[in-house]
């Protein structure tokens, strides 16, 4: 077992308040950690260095759900590892979140009616400053009132000068090495905030919208292709068909009009045209579709956009200055009005792409940006994966990864915002373009017609850094030294491509080959009760300070490591909360209840032959529970590390043992003192097992039971080795008897309390010397002048000889179980003549008659249970 960590006297029990209140005890025992300094990491140190990196939240957000599920899992890890005497950091930071931190400080300039062109960029970027100085970061806060022991004086944001310098040096690094390029392609454009969007942040969902099959030519030269976004055809360039359909073979290579335009266009012949879908031909808008853009490039088409950054119509024409929604319906009309319109579908629900901050639909556009040539460092990302150097746990994700960074297509990193990492590149008078390191200069002047670009690069280039950034990198910093790789990136599945793919590509071309981290700990995420995803549209959304308000911050932290399974999503109801609530009541009242019987972790434990077999059971089932934690912890099974805690804590530790031990400490002497010293041993070893995920309510009774300055610095507990499988066994059957005994009292209705009198016939079987501890749990009085054993329960080779007589009615107890038993007869008997009736089998539907299946086994159940009930029953 673990040695004490004792610097004083245990303190009175008396210290103890009768009931736990989180809400005096929580933020007091918080701020004293961080006074203390226990969550700070020291780079010097000699111990083993265990690192995890918060993923960062946005400057913008709060607290919710999904960032108190993980942030619960990551301390759970970080704070048994630095029991285990590992230099343990947690780094803590935030992201600046370009384009939802821009979109709030539009908002706050609307409102004085204002916009950021009215300040110029200069002063917009310092407004943006300004709020984040005041308004942003309020997660911080947050993060304290969950218990996050992270190392705050190491915090970072991904705009502070450092990590700004690691930007523009990873930037320069990867333009020389011809790895960054800038060109002319389709992109994901937001008409809302009025920038390129990345894959990955675009949000899909199925909307109504329209399917217009229109005709194109003339005459033998006619050809129909269909269209969601009829306002394309205004950029129409070709009509593209398969090479092998005969059906368009003699139009390939031809012109043909393009209605409601003075352009014709030609037919080409492409293999990326399914033959077998619709008509077979499509219309190709390079400048507005990323296929039709890819098309366009194999056959030289000339790309014409016909929208502008607003998604306002641009071609000349009656259509020019329309919104592409207003320009859609007026197109149609026209189309319809010459008689192009072959077929017209509405609604045609389809799946279209959303921007994932501001909603609005995306308009795929041609655009000249900036381009990371993902190809060698994502090949880099999966052979690091593939040959064992990062583990994905649960292994099972990894197919989900490789399939992402094997496919994955070129990133579009610049962004038409004012907030963010500006672009370092330079352009001259004489068409010049110069890529300027942190420690360089400009190239020349504005005056001198140098001119910086006016893009900001993508969030996630510089979130993608942040497992080295935070640490120093580019400098050579002991931190780095010390610090890097991270031991364990613990994030969520859905993040997978965005950021976990992306930190895995910079950090091993940043890091000479080195990967991040060792091991990717994917989780799920969090639902309701009732497993559909939490949004404020759908009214389940769940803000966890109200819950942590109501119930304390240990109960919402057990709750939902309770409910991590790895890479499952994560259902939670307040009622679960509730259920939790009560878990730490239970602690509570149950080492007060002890610390009140003399239990203490004064002196060394007693040597196993002075114990009785109670000490010894409870003793071998805490090491079995030391290791079974530990190989849980190891595999990331928080759910199971969590249920095996609970069950112990609560079942074994508080439902038994003490209860057990009551006759022992009622009768005083050395066994008493034995089992009061194994009783404080059990707490202090499981309060320090509970203390990673439930902190608060451990560390305030873990601290009044040892006197031991905080569970923090404490030791983690190890297994000794010791095993008693015979107390083990011989426990058992004392649980056997209670629980027999308890189940027969109910099935006669007596209450819990009532005392009955009884005789046990323990002599020659291990269950002897337990004789006074059954009779005070099951209230069984000694067997008096006039016993009569009324009811008689062999029950582990032992016999229970029960006087219910005067206890209970037996006549009245025979009858109402005659009746009950009568009903489940004739329920198994309507269930079975249905499950006997052919004709009924062959129209009834399978889950109807799984019920009628379910039915008839649940009256042979009764049945059974009841006939016993019955023979068990004395004669009236």
């Amino acid at each position: 077992m673990t040695e004490n960590a004792q610097q004083q006297p245990p303190a009175p029990a008396t210290d103890l308040p009768t009931q736990y209140a989180p809400a005096e005890v929580e933020g007091t025992l918080y701020e004293r950690w961080v006074e203390k300094g226990y969550f700070e990491a020291d780079e010097k140190s000699d111990k083993p260095a265990y690192t995890i990196v918060i993923p960062p939240p946005n400057v913008t957000g709060s607290l919710h759900l999904g960032h108190a599920f993980e942030h619960t899992l990551i301390d759970a890890l970080t704070r048994r590892k630095r029991m285990q005497g590992f230099e343990t950091l947690w780094q803590p930071g935030m992201d600046h979140a370009g384009i939802a931190t821009q979109n709030v400080v539009e908002r706050e300039l609307g409102k004085e009616g204002k916009s950021r062109h009215d300040l110029g960029r200069e002063a917009f970027v310092e407004r943006v400053w300004q709020w984040k100085g005041e308004s942003g970061g309020q997660i911080s806060g947050q993060m304290r009132r969950l218990g996050d022991g992270v190392a705050w004086s190491r915090e970072r944001f991904t705009m502070d000068e450092g990590l700004s310098q690691a930007v523009q040096t990873i930037f320069k690094k990867l333009y020389d090495d011809e790895l960054i390029y800038r060109a002319e392609r389709i992109i994901n454009w937001c008409p809302r905030c009025l920038t390129a969007i990345s894959d990955i942040e675009v949000e899909y969902q199925d909307d109504d919208g329209e399917l217009v099959s229109m005709k194109y030519g003339e005459g033998d030269e006619t050809i129909v292709v269909a269209t969601t976004r009829a306002e394309t055809m205004l950029g129409d360039t070709a009509v593209a068909v398969h090479p092998e359909d005969e059906r368009y073979k003699h139009l390939v290579g031809k012109l043909i009009r393009l209605p409601l335009t003075d352009r014709s266009i030609p037919v080409v012949a492409d293999e990326h045209v399914d033959p077998e879908f619709g008509t077979g031909a499509v219309k190709v808008t390079p400048a507005h579709d990323p296929n039709d853009f890819e098309i366009g490039q194999r056959h030289n088409l000339p790309s014409i956009a016909v929208m502008d950054e607003h998604a306002v119509i641009t071609a000349h024409g009656p259509f020019q200055g329309l919104d592409r929604l207003e320009a859609r319906s007026a197109i149609v009309a026209a189309l319809r009005a010459e008689g192009r319109i072959v077929a017209e579908k509405r609604p045609y629900v389809h799946s279209v792409g959303h921007c994932s901050r501001c909603k609005t639909t995306l308009e795929p556009r041609q655009s000249l940006q900036w381009w990371v040539k993902v190809g060698p460092l994502a090949k880099a990302a999966g052979d690091a994966v593939r040959d064992g150097r990062v583990k994905i746990h649960p292994q099972e994700m990894e197919k989900r990864y490789f399939d992402w960074v094997d496919n994955l297509h070129d990133w579009c990193i610049s962004r038409q915002l004012w907030w963010g990492h500006r672009i370092p590149v330079w352009y001259g008078p004489n068409g010049e373009t110069v890529c300027v390191g942190p420690d360089e200069q400009p190239p020349g002047t504005e005056a001198e017609g140098w001119k910086q670009d006016t893009d900001v690069l993508d969030t996630w280039f510089s979130s993608g850094l942040w497992p080295f950034s935070t640490l120093g990198w580019p400098e050579q910093t002991d931190s780095l030294a010390k610090f890097y790789p991270n031991s364990v990136l613990v994030t969520g599945y859905d993040i997978l491509f965005f950021w976990v793919a992306r930190m895995m590509m910079f950090g091993l071309y940043a890091m000479d080959g080195t990967p991040p981290f060792h091991t990717i700990a994917l989780h799920g995420m969090v639902r309701d009760q009732f497993g559909k995803k939490m949004s404020k549209s759908f009214g389940n959304a769940v803000n966890p300070l109200d819950w942590m308000d109501k119930y304390g911050s240990d109960a919402l932290r057990f709750t939902l490591a309770r409910g991590a399974n790895p890479g499952v999503d994560v259902p939670i109801g307040e009622d679960w909360v509730q259920g939790s609530r009560n878990f730490a009541n239970k602690i509570w009242n149950a080492t007060r209840f002890a610390l009140m019987n003399g239990a203490t972790v004064e002196g060394p434990l007693p040597e196993p032959s002075a114990m009785s077999s109670t000490d010894r059971w409870i003793l071998s089932r805490l090491n079995s529970v030391v290791a079974e934690v530990d190989a849980y912890y190891e595999d990331y099974q928080f759910a199971k590390l969590s249920d095996s805690l609970f069950h112990f804590a609560w079942d074994e530790v508080f439902d038994w043992y003490v209860e057990l031990s009551k006759t022992t400490f009622q009768a005083g002497g050395e066994p008493a003192e034995v089992s009061k010293r194994v009783l404080g041993e059990v707490l202090d070893v499981t309060l320090k097992l509970l203390h990673p995920v439930v902190p608060f309510v451990t560390e305030t009774l873990w601290t009044t039971l040892t006197g031991g300055e905080s569970l923090v610095i404490a030791d983690w507990p190890k297994d000794s080795g010791f095993r008693d499988n015979a107390a083990e066994r011989e426990i058992e059957l004392v649980q056997q008897v209670v629980t027999e005994v308890r189940r027969f009292r109910a099935d006669q209705g007596l209450q819990p309390g009532q005392r009955v009198p009884a005789r046990l016939t323990l002599d020659g079987t291990a269950l002897a010397p337990h004789e006074a501890a059954i009779r005070q749990l099951l209230r069984l009085q000694p067997e008096g002048e006039g016993f009569s054993a009324t009811a008689t329960l062999p029950v582990a080779g032992a016999e229970v000889a029960l006087d219910l007589s005067g206890v209970i009615d037996v006549a009245a107890e025979r009858k109402r179980l005659a009746k009950d038993l009568a009903a489940a007869e004739k329920e198994k008997a309507q269930a079975t003549a249905k499950l006997g009736n052919e004709a009924f089998l062959a129209k009834a539907p399978d889950q109807v008659v799984d019920k009628i299946r379910g039915r008839l086994a649940k009256a042979d159940e009764d049945i059974a249970r009841i006939a016993a009930q019955l023979e068990r029953l004395p004669q009236a």
